[in-house]
Parts: structure tokens; C-alpha cells; sequence
């Protein structure tokens, strides 16, 4: 007898499953969708304990009738598309007739539809079907989820917490207002109002919403295209950027994706209106022939392979950059500063900016440089991913031996001779020319600082300008928790209407430095954290971020200023990498110098 048999229906609907609902914010994604494909101008989202209690979605879309609210739970059934020639213009967002089937499977649902003529009540346990019949509701579709993975132990075990699920359905819903700005949408989380739009048509008006006053106000409108592509949206100035990608929004005929090329070229195009590090907001909607776009690639519908993706690609570089510069905005280096010299020596007594071998104290102990440059690494790169962490292992021994080989080579004797490219020292050392990154060397210096700052009582002042700081509702439910976090830090934010947290008092440590972005830094952090607690490695990646937004790139120095930054430099534990483990000193010696002008 053979061994291969069918599977049954519920068995086949749980695998599918797997990859069509992944967490809670998966069947919002899904539902939503629907609601649109349905031609919907009003959408609520309704969720208890981050949709793992419950989920309700209604819209006032087209509806169905009773054979439809049936057919619809069944597998590969849609409305969407109707033979295999169609997959290749695809103008719906759902189109596999997977997702109702699926969530199904996990939950318990009931459905209440209506298409004006007729109107039904499906509701369906964990794959089966428990009622079917007329029950009185208007033209439109709810559609309830209790219980979803509750009998899918192994799969609740992996869901986070209420607060956090949520924050991922808000950015969902968030994404689908910015890409549908003529939908309203209302968001209620545990009988909340968490998010609002009037469906008005107005992009800017949910770009307000979503990012906030000072993103609106900063907003560029772009209309641009070619023969293939239609790009339409808002470039945020780059006087506004993020220490993420979480802000770089863009859409696929009206459908969220993750694009990572797309993203690239965008942020190639912002370029060295960015400082290192930094990310730029925007909301880009690009309109193509669905024959373009293929979206049957993953079955959550968060991938896609685009025709001609290089071509889009050159477009967005080359069109963002010039709108940009169309508005007044310009690159930290100037194209005439370009024209001049890179290098050109300073008028000054070099021997009066020796950094003294005896002013540099011996490092007490290189563990130190190890907790902030590799395990902070790890801790950030390998928090999702446990198979990252033994290569990252891997490269602490790799890093040990070269912070061993230095250990008996303390920071060298230099003479500062000149800048270079107003990014670069340059300087005598014992054996050739050392150049010095004075943007690494200087988030060294800040670092230290800032994380002796943090284990200290610091000084209060008092901000004549409170500093405020939009957040979504994810955010401010959790305000409690952000500051029990931020209490080591002397850090406490108050609610300052709906959507706007504010700081009336700072520690000094934070008065030289951009507090707005330091502060926004932080809270996008905590928005990705499960658990608000600052151990040690926290702080430090706090320092990091500080010590970050007080660097500037591109600027010329006095010579004052080079010996300045140089000796602090060898007074640090660690001279020789940054806070993210990159050289700060990197020395040419003499015979590869002059290697190429002997004969």
C-alpha cells in the first residue's frame, strides 16, 4: 500500500496558515485588504490584548451574499481573479484565496455580511464550521477573530506581549492609510482610540497623523515619472531623519511591500544630506502596468519582483536627488568647496600639538572595549537571530587578538600636519602617517563621556522650551514602562496631548547635543523592545545613540581643535575603534608611503 495520501482540509489549512498568519498583525494585514479589494470608504479595526483576544474588522464595502459568506471560507476560492492569464495583471491586493481559510484554521471566526439584498452569519471554530444563516446587519462585512492561536500552543508561546503586537498592527494600519489616503480609517486598541483618518483624499493631512507636525511641515511633494513608472508622495527635508528605515515608506500600485533595493536608491539619492548612520523619511507611491509587477512570490504578499527594477531604480536616485536640491536643500560638502585642495597643510608649529605618549593612562582592562564594540554588536544583531550569534562569537575572539596585539602598543606619538577632505587628520607618527577619522574619533571621546555621565547623579536643568517628541498610542500606552526604563537616565516623559510626548528636564549630559533626535532615537528603540529594562548593554547603546547626534560630518577643524580631539582620543580605554567598533586610527608606514615615487 502506498505511503503518500492526501491531507485532510484542516490539516492543509494550518500549513498554510504558517505562512499567511504569522502573529496578529498578519490577519488585520489580511482582513484589510479585503476591505479595500471590496471597495470600502470606511474601515474600523477593533483589537483586545493585541489581537491575540480578539480582532474585529468592519468595512462598508460592496458585501456578499449567502453563497459567497459560505464559498469564501474555502480554499483558492476569490472573487479577485478567475483563470491563470490573470495572475500576470494583478489589480486587487488579495488574489490566492487563502487568507479567510487560513486564519479559519487558527481561530474562531464569524463573519456578518450583507450586499444590500441579503445578509449572512457564518461563524466557523478552529476550522469548522459551527453556523451558517440570515442574520440582520447593513450592506458591508464584519469579520470577528477570538482565541487566534489557542490551539496552536507552539505558536502563542512565540507572541510577544499585548502592547508590542499591537505597535505592529498600528504601523500596518498606519501604512494602509498613507497608501489609501480616500479610505477612513479608525484604529481602537482595548477601547482606545489609538489612530484616526477622515479618508479626505489628503496624503498630507495622514503624513501628519502618522509622522507628525514637524514631518508635515517639512514635507516636499514629488510628482515625477517615465515611460514605466509614476511617482507620486512627499520627501521629508533632511533636516528631519530617523536612526531607521521604519520611516521609508513606499507603494506598489496602492500595496505595501519590502523593497530593499528601492530603499537603497532613496537613500543613495539623500546621500551626504543624511550625516552616517542616519535614515530619511518618505512616502512614495509608484504606479506601473500590473504587468510589471509580479506579487504572487510569498503567500503574505510582502514581496514582489518588478520588470525593469533597475530602471525604477535610477529613476528614484536621480529624481529624489534633484528635488532636493530643487528646494533649497544642499550636501554638508559643497560642489565648489569640492574644487579646492584636499589637502592643504596648516600654517602652525607642529611640535606645540604633540599628543605626549605619558598623557595617555594605560587601559585598566580591555573587557571594557569588548562589552561596547562586539557584545553591544551582538546584542543588536543577533537578538532575533540565534544562529548570528556563534559567528558573531566567532568574531570576539577574532577582534580579542587584535585588541591583544595593541595591548603593548600604546596610542602613538603624533604631530598633526593638516586635514584632509575636512573628514580626516592627518599626522606624523613614529613609523609614517597616521590618519585619524575625526568623526570616529570624536563618537569615542563623546562615548566615553556620555557613559561615565550615566553612572553618575547627574545635573538637572530645567528646559525654558520643553522638548517634544510625537508618538504613536503604541508608545503611549506604554509611557509607565518607558519611564520605570528611563529612570537610571534621570529621563521622564509626560503626555502632551493624544499624540505627543514631552521632557521638561534633562540631565547636562544631554544640553550639547540634538536632544530632539536623541529622544526620538530612543523611543523608536523602546517601540522595537520587548522588555524596557537598562542593563549595562543598554545604557551603552543609549551612549552610543548621544554620542552619535553630537558628531558632525564634514567639518573643518582648527588646529586647536585636532590636538584637542587627539589627545582626549588617547586618553580613552579604547582609542583605537569607535562605539560600533570601527578604526578610529589606521597608520601608513613610511616604506608603503614612498613606495611608489622610488624607482
Amino acid at each position: 500500500m502506498g505511503r503518500i495520501a492526501h491531507l485532510d482540509t484542516q490539516t492543509a489549512n494550518m500549513i498554510a496558515a504558517g505562512e499567511v498568519v504569522e502573529r496578529p498583525m498578519g490577519v488585520v494585514k489580511e482582513l484589510v485588504e479585503n476591505a479595500i479589494d471590496a471597495g470600502a470608504t470606511r474601515v474600523q479595526i477593533t483589537i483586545e490584548e493585541g489581537g491575540l483576544k480578539k480582532i474585529t474588522v468592519s468595512d462598508n464595502g460592496c458585501g456578499m451574499d449567502s453563497a459567497d459568506a459560505e464559498m469564501c471560507f474555502e480554499r483558492h476560492a476569490t472573487s479577485k481573479i478567475h483563470g491563470q492569464n490573470e495572475l500576470w495583471a494583478i489589480h486587487t491586493l488579495g488574489f490566492r484565496g487563502e487568507a479567510l481559510p487560513s486564519i479559519a484554521a487558527v481561530s474562531k471566526v464569524t463573519l456578518s455580511t450583507g450586499d444590500g439584498h441579503e445578509s449572512t452569519r457564518v461563524i466557523i471554530g478552529y476550522g469548522r464550521k459551527e453556523k451558517v444563516g440570515p442574520y440582520p446587519c447593513n450592506q458591508g462585512t464584519e469579520i470577528s477573530v477570538e482565541g487566534l492561536f489557542y490551539q496552536t500552543p507552539a505558536r502563542l508561546k512565540h507572541m510577544r506581549s499585548g502592547a508590542y503586537e499591537a505597535s505592529l498592527i498600528q504601523d500596518v494600519i498606519s501604512r494602509f492609510a498613507l497608501s489609501h489616503p480616500e479610505i477612513a480609517f479608525h484604529f481602537i486598541n482595548d477601547e482606545r482610540d489609538a489612530f484616526r483618518t477622515s479618508g479626505q483624499g489628503s496624503l498630507l493631512e495622514v503624513l501628519y497623523a502618522v509622522y507628525g507636525k514637524a514631518a508635515a511641515e517639512n514635507a516636499l511633494p514629488v510628482d515625477f515619472s517615465d515611460y514605466d513608472y509614476h511617482v507620486t508622495g512627499y520627501l521629508i527635508k533632511p533636516m528631519l531623519s530617523r536612526a531607521s528605515r521604519n520611516m521609508m515608506h513606499i507603494f506598489l500600485n496602492g500595496r505595501m511591500v519590502r523593497t530593499y533595493k528601492l530603499y537603497q536608491s532613496i537613500q543613495n539619492a539623500y546621500g551626504d544630506f543624511l550625516p552616517k548612520g542616519r535614515y530619511p523619511m518618505c512616502v512614495l507611491s509608484i504606479e506601473m502596468d500590473p504587468h510589471l509587477l509580479d506579487v504572487n512570490v510569498h503567500p503574505s504578499k510582502w514581496e514582489v519582483r518588478i520588470s525593469k527594477e533597475n530602471q525604477l531604480e535610477l529613476l528614484l536616485k536621480e529624481e529624489v536627488y534633484k528635488a532636493l536640491c530643487a528646494n533649497g536643500q544642499s550636501p554638508e560638502k559643497k560642489k565648489e568647496e569640492a574644487k579646492t585642495a584636499y589637502y592643504q597643510p596648516l600654517a602652525f608649529d607642529t611640535d606645540a600639538l604633540t599628543v605626549k605618549k605619558e598623557e595617555a593612562p594605560e587601559p585598566e582592562t580591555k573587557e571594557f572595549v569588548l562589552d561596547a564594540a562586539v557584545k553591544e554588536q551582538i546584542a543588536q544583531e543577533a537578538k532575533e537571530d540565534n544562529a548570528a550569534l556563534t559567528a558573531l562569537q566567532a568574531k570576539i575572539e577574532e577582534k580579542k587578538t587584535s585588541y591583544d596585539a595593541k595591548e603593548n602598543n600604546p596610542f602613538p606619538l603624533l604631530e598633526v600636519i593638516g586635514q584632509y577632505k575636512d573628514s580626516y587628520i592627518l599626522a606624523l607618527a613614529d613609523k609614517g602617517l597616521a590618519v585619524i577619522d575625526q568623526k570616529a574619533a570624536q563618537a569615542r571621546v563623546e562615548y566615553e563621556k556620555l557613559l561615565k555621565s550615566l553612572h553618575q547623579d547627574p545635573i538637572m536643568i530645567d528646559l525654558t522650551v520643553p522638548v517634544t517628541i510625537h508618538a504613536g498610542s503604541d508608545l503611549i500606552d506604554r509611557l509607565d514602562e518607558i519611564n520605570a526604563a528611563c529612570a537610571d537616565m534621570h529621563l521622564a516623559f509626560e503626555l502632551f496631548g493624544r499624540d505627543t510626548l514631552t521632557i521638561r528636564r534633562i540631565p547636562a549630559w544631554l544640553k550639547e547635543i540634538n536632544k530632539e533626535q536623541f529622544l526620538q532615537d530612543l523611543l523608536d528603540g523602546f517601540a522595537q523592545e520587548k522588555d524596557l529594562s537598562l542593563p549595562d548593554a543598554q545604557k551603552k547603546r543609549i551612549a552610543m545613540l548621544a554620542s552619535r547626534n553630537s558628531v558632525h560630518v564634514h567639518q573643518k577643524l582648527t588646529a586647536e581643535e585636532m590636538k584637542s580631539i587627539l589627545l582626549q582620543l588617547s586618553q580613552c580605554p579604547n582609542p583605537w575603534t569607535d562605539p560600533y567598533g570601527h578604526p578610529t586610527v589606521s597608520i601608513i608606514e613610511e616604506q608603503q608611503l614612498l613606495k611608489g615615487l622610488k624607482s
